[in-house]
């Protein structure tokens, strides 16, 4: 390797390591603040978080389904843990209980999608993923997450009103993000998410005033059960394994979006590998008190905005992420990097997975019929999105995280809209009519 391929693979492996931390840092903060950890535990899960995850990513590089795809803690996990935290004083559980209960839910859950992810589970949901499947998960999931960054670059992440100058230099950032994007060199553009958030932080530190932070002088990385002492419930217990069986759809996404960019085909061995890794990052996540894992589908707006497809980047990227957690001081310096300006970043990569899902739709003509099979989905997806968390306190709390998730919602929508109905059949039998009215 030459040195410019060598320092090309280097600031590229740093890109990556910005996309790691950008998508893990607030994970363990809001999660303290559900299970009601100390400072110190928060801290403990934050250095958590970056080696694991370095180490999954790794993993998933060299032995699982070897593509570039950040494995990280599950977003949809994520919001469901949030959700059920939230009813802990509603099912007469104190937050120790609930996460002691959730603990041991994550782990079983992941015993379970190891065994079967070991069988084969991969080949049954690759049939269930068509193409209309794979652009619903993309057009909900970008506006998901496009909707949650464009809240942090306004500073409605930490306040209740827009904060004028934070909106300003997120802006800022999101228009010169997308000017290399479209008009920068091809070297430039390939950097255009370090080039980002390197610029928005100098901006930051030079014109917003510091704020005070909690410095925490000792943590305990190794801390086992730090969400509660395991407990056995039922409710929790079924609530983590329907899940974790539903997270099992961004190995899907995540593996078939990837393909088409560099016309791979993955086999089988490749899908089972993976499943087997995610389900033992589960495992592990339950004991350390960690979101469980599983590949990142944000990962396809990002890599469609670097335009650098190597896994090498990535496995540098990694092994920084991990060098990050081991070090105090490190985690301690990125964890100032202010959260518009991620977001602000991230609100441009992410833009990319609507592309992914147009793409999908490429060949499929619908008609006033058909078009219910994406229309239905996405639809319905959003609208529940725009509904309040505490709107659905209504239902049983085993299946308020799956009811009250648009993005669950419309994904199952689309697999049984997809595997129920023959579309193609449904237009053959339009224009056989068309023909006989236009014929009569």
């Amino acid at each position: 390797m030459n040195q410019k391929s060598s320092s090309t693979m280097f600031f590229a492996g740093l890109q990556w390591l910005f996309f790691m931390f950008a998508n893990t840092v607030v994970i363990p903060l809001t999660i303290g603040d559900a299970f009601d950890l100390s400072s110190m535990e928060v801290a403990s899960a934050l250095q958590r978080s970056f080696i694991f995850t370095g180490v999954a990513c790794v993993l998933q590089a060299v032995i699982g389904h070897r593509y570039p795809l950040m494995e990280g803690q599950s977003g949809l996990w994520w919001g469901a843990l949030l959700s059920i935290s939230a009813s802990a004083s509603s099912a007469g559980l104190t937050a120790s209980e609930m996460g002691g209960g959730l603990a041991v839910g994550i782990i079983l859950s992941g015993v379970l999608v190891t065994i079967l992810g070991a069988l084969g589970m991969g080949n049954v949901l690759k049939r269930l993923f068509t193409p209309v499947v794979m652009s619903t998960v993309l057009f909900l999931l970008g506006a998901q997450l496009v909707g949650i960054f464009t809240k942090g670059m306004l500073g409605l992440a930490t306040g209740d009103q827009i904060h004028l100058p934070t909106a300003a230099l997120s802006i800022f950032l999101v228009i010169l993000v997308v000017w290399i994007n479209v008009k920068g060199p091809g070297v430039i553009r390939n950097f255009s998410i370090l080039i980002g958030i390197v610029t928005g932080w100098i901006i930051y530190v030079i014109f917003f005033p510091a704020q005070s932070v909690e410095v925490v002088t000792s943590t305990k990385i190794f801390n086992v059960f730090p969400w509660g002492k395991p407990t056995f419930n039922l409710s929790l217990i079924i609530f983590a394994v329907i899940t974790g069986l539903v997270n099992t759809t961004n190995t899907i996404s995540a593996i078939k979006g990837f393909e088409p960019m560099v016309n791979a085909s993955t086999t089988n061995n490749q899908y089972r590998k993976s499943f087997v890794l995610t389900g033992l990052n589960s495992v592990v996540s339950g004991a350390f008190g960690m979101v469980p894992y599983a590949p990142y589908v944000s990962s396809l707006g990002f890599l469609q905005s670097t335009l650098i497809f190597q896994t090498l980047p990535m496995i540098i990227g990694a092994v920084m992420f991990m060098v990050l957690g081991l070090v105090p001081a490190l985690s301690h310096l990125f964890s100032t990097l202010p959260v518009s300006v991620g977001n602000a970043v991230l609100f441009v990569a992410y833009l990319q997975l609507f592309s992914g899902a147009i793409s999908n739709l490429k060949g499929i003509t619908f008609t006033s019929k058909s078009i219910y099979r994406i229309a239905a989905p996405v639809l319905l997806g959003i609208a529940i999105m725009n509904i309040p968390a505490d709107m659905f306190g209504s239902i049983p709390m085993v299946v308020r995280p799956l009811v009250s998730s648009g993005l669950l919602i419309g994904i199952i929508l689309a697999i049984l809209l997809e595997n129920t109905i023959n579309w193609s059949k449904l237009d053959q039998f339009k224009k056989i009519m068309v023909k006989e009215e236009k014929v009569s």
